[in-house]
């Protein structure tokens, strides 16, 4: 993957990242060095010397961003329509009454019944994602659950199994000095 954040810049980022491009490119019409360059803007040479050759080639629009990778599969419109479904539940599109609600899955498929287009589950996620949704509830529970239990057990046995916190003291790092415990 190109960035830490996981593939990709979001349009802020982006934004910034040819901010620093055109800063740079300022500095290569005054001559300063590519070390000097990458040291004040805070990135790697690297970069720096693959902003210069691009400049060098194409001037100041070859630094400019350009653009996402694809445009948005689904438009404004068509998002505010999906949004509007979920209320409706699963029955109404027809998945059965259970407890599993709308997955990734579901929410895939119905965008392709509802708009006619195909897309992956994890490009649902990031779509979702981008536009505030997150996931509410585990997608399986088991069928053995048993949620009253689970309160007992948090607030009966968990604290008689977890150890109370010890305080600091000096200890002997040798195997047989005193303070080993």
């Amino acid at each position: 993957m190109r960035y830490a954040q996981g593939g990709g810049l979001t349009p802020a980022g982006q934004a910034k990242r040819e901010r620093l491009r055109l800063a740079a490119a300022g500095r290569f019409k005054n001559g300063e060095r590519t070390a000097a360059i990458a040291r004040e803007l805070r990135v790697t040479e690297r970069s720096v010397r693959r902003w210069r050759r691009a400049w060098e080639a194409g001037g100041g629009e070859a630094l400019l961003s350009v653009g996402p990778v694809s445009a948005e599969r689904l438009s404004a419109e068509q998002f505010a329509r999906l949004e509007r479904e979920p209320a409706r539940g699963p029955p109404a599109h027809g998945w059965s009454e259970d407890s599993q609600g709308w997955t990734l899955k579901r929410i895939k498929l119905l965008i392709g019944r509802m708009f006619h287009v195909g897309c992956t589950v994890q490009g649902v996620w990031k779509l979702m994602r981008r536009h505030g949704w997150s996931a509410q509830v585990p997608v399986r529970r088991a069928l053995e659950r048993d949620e009253e239990q689970i309160e007992v057990w948090k607030e009966v046995v968990w604290p008689q199994i977890k150890a109370p916190r010890s305080t600091w003291a000096p200890r002997s790092a040798s195997r047989t000095g005193p303070g080993r415990a």
